[in-house]
């Protein structure tokens, strides 16, 4: 939006309060204010520019229009504009990161409600009591109502008609004496629900009634000479002080309370919240605000203000904050201590902030320096190697021949130390005649990163060899060809004792035997090992089949196949009944491989 978008807005602009919004070239809401007189405000935005924060510039360069609501009094804008961040999330607005899913206490609403955790809130006429940001001190209140007043923990519909018919049965729960039997209409309903009242007292922070709720009945018990009863709820009563004192950080002169303190840094602001009712510390949390535009503490301070009361239900008819910010509720007083229980209240919000803070900031430095595991092992890797870089990408070559037929070879490729098969390679020796192990590591050495410049694909940074100084010694002869001896390290393995061989260096390296490093060298070793294995199997296979049998004429290789799956072997199909072998392949083919074999039986 340029400043001659804003001349012609200008005479139509009204001195009212009101809520103003800038809108992109795409129609999203980047960003929404609030002001007492809408004129001199949206001035603000195209006066002098040498003092005005980046980010509003920023803004009003990528603002196309703006649009903005009329209110009767500041305190309506104020709402107007939390209801409107809260719902069109604006890019340059107070954004609140939590990103939580706290815990709340709910009382179902049923006939003999339940009480339990749950992080869904649902519209179903339950009363849901939090957020709790602390699981810890949750449970302890928890724990406190199921030990105060034994409620039910199934989840059967308890209607007059099912317990009339005796639809359930008494479960652990009851013999324990965790419940006491609302299922078969051993609890009344009336009697069920003064619990459930006492427990929404508890929830609410209204201690002194369930004080005074536990005292009556304890005198009532007493009165009935029943003083194993009145025993056990004395005891009850005994725990629920206990907690009590627990919970109470102010003089009981202290009612209901919202304590707010914030800390702001170059980009961020946080604020920490206390409630407190009744005198006791019912509740505790932190936010975290991204500044964008808003840069002023008291506006950053009121916005967060606003978000905790509406997250947590407040109706707390006092504030307690370190400076006036604005608010929309005038029924609320807010309070600036400057000594007395309500200083220590604001004192001890800020230490938790402080603490907060540290907490948070540890956590995006952990964050940040946070290794995965493979991470952690090629560093060790690098280390241990000399190398420098770390290896993410490793490959490794290993031959494969068996008295001196099928030679062949394989290169395996891991990456982020983990195998990574899409890149494994088979190589068929070409050019090398005979069991030459040297001379074949040195053409698939070749072959392979002759390949890999032509394509323009990107090399290893570490090249495992499976043998000792002889193998990597023709394995850098195809490396120095290609030029590449400063780009890739390549080292040996030798199987004896796991000794690691460099180029150039006649002393091997050991490697503790513990090292994790070592562990992914040997693992790819014995990787490239079994798939050069596969392929000379298969090849291997594959001959005896064509050198033995198909060389028959008429037999062809499924023919073949078929034979040497049933006898195993052509010394067995030598041996073999000809009517079972007529049964395999019929007259004419078993006529001609016995003619075969007895024709060379002959010559010989």
């Amino acid at each position: 939006m340029t400043t001659e978008d804003y001349k012609k807005l200008l005479p139509s602009l009204p001195s009212d309060p009101g809520v103003y919004q800038y809108v992109d070239d795409k129609g999203t809401v980047i960003y929404v204010g609030k002001a007492k007189n809408l004129k001199k405000r949206i001035a603000s935005y195209f006066g002098e520019k040498k003092h005005m924060a980046h980010k509003t510039k920023v803004m009003i360069k990528n603002a196309q229009s703006l649009t903005y609501t009329l209110v009767e009094t500041e305190q309506d804008a104020l709402l107007l504009e939390n209801t409107l961040i809260k719902k069109l999330q604006p890019r340059y607005n107070v954004l609140l990161k939590d990103g939580k899913s706290y815990t709340y206490l709910v009382i179902t609403n049923e006939r003999f409600p339940r009480v339990f955790f749950t992080r869904k809130v649902f519209k179903n006429g339950s009363t849901y009591f939090g957020p709790y940001t602390s699981k810890f001190r949750i449970n302890i209140l928890y724990d406190l109502i199921k030990k105060l007043f034994k409620i039910r923990t199934c989840k059967y519909v308890l209607s007059e008609r099912n317990i009339e018919k005796g639809k359930f049965k008494l479960c652990l729960e009851y013999h324990i004496g965790n419940c006491k039997g609302p299922c078969v209409g051993l609890e009344n309903e009336e009697e069920y629900n003064q619990k459930i009242s006492q427990i929404k007292n508890i929830l609410r922070g209204n201690f002194k009634m369930v004080k005074d709720f536990l005292f009556a009945q304890i005198q009532h018990h007493a009165e009935l000479l029943e003083y194993e009863q009145a025993e056990i709820l004395k005891q009850k009563l005994v725990a629920f002080e206990d907690y009590q004192a627990k919970s109470t950080v102010v003089s009981a002169s202290v009612k209901d309370v919202d304590v707010f303190c914030i800390k702001v840094e170059e980009n961020k602001a946080y604020v920490n919240y206390l409630k407190v009712i009744n005198g006791a510390l019912m509740n505790t949390a932190e936010v975290e605000l991204e500044k964008n535009l808003n840069t002023d503490e008291a506006s950053l301070l009121g916005f967060a203000v606003q978000n905790f009361r509406e997250r947590y239900n407040s109706i707390a008819p006092e504030i307690v904050v370190p400076f006036n910010i604005e608010f929309a509720d005038e029924n609320v007083t807010q309070t600036i201590p400057q000594r007395g229980d309500k200083k220590k209240l604001l004192d001890l919000a800020e230490k938790n902030l402080t603490y907060a803070v540290l907490q948070i900031k540890k956590q995006a430095i952990n964050r940040k320096n946070k290794q995965s595991p493979a991470e952690r092992i090629l560093k060790t890797m690098q280390s241990d190697l000399n190398m420098d870089e770390i290896p993410f990408h490793i490959e490794c070559f290993d031959n494969s021949n068996i008295q001196g037929t099928n030679p062949t070879a394989s290169c395996v490729v891991f990456r982020n130390a983990k195998p990574y098969k899409k890149d494994y390679r088979h190589f068929k020796i070409k050019t090398v005649i005979g069991p030459n192990d040297f001379a074949s590591m040195e053409e698939v050495v070749f072959r392979r990163y002759r390949r890999l410049l032509d394509e323009n694909i990107p090399l290893p940074q570490l090249v495992v060899i499976d043998g000792g100084k002889g193998q990597l010694s023709s394995a850098m002869k195809s490396i120095t060809k290609l030029g590449l001896e400063n780009k890739i390290t390549v080292i040996g393995i030798a199987k004896k004792l796991e000794e690691i061989y460099f180029a150039n260096d006649p002393v091997p390296l050991y490697i503790n035997k513990k090292s994790e490093s070592l562990k992914v060298i040997q693992q790819i070793r014995n990787e490239a090992h079994r798939f050069a294995l596969t392929l000379h199997r298969n090849l291997r296979s594959k001959n005896f089949i064509k050198t033995e049998l198909t060389e028959i004429p008429g037999i062809g290789e499924a023919t073949a196949q078929k034979l040497l799956t049933h006898f195993g072997s052509v010394k067995m199909l030598k041996e073999a009944n000809r009517v079972l072998v007529v049964q395999l392949i019929g007259k004419a083919n078993a006529a001609k491989v016995f003619d075969y074999f007895q024709l060379n039986q002959e010559e010989e």
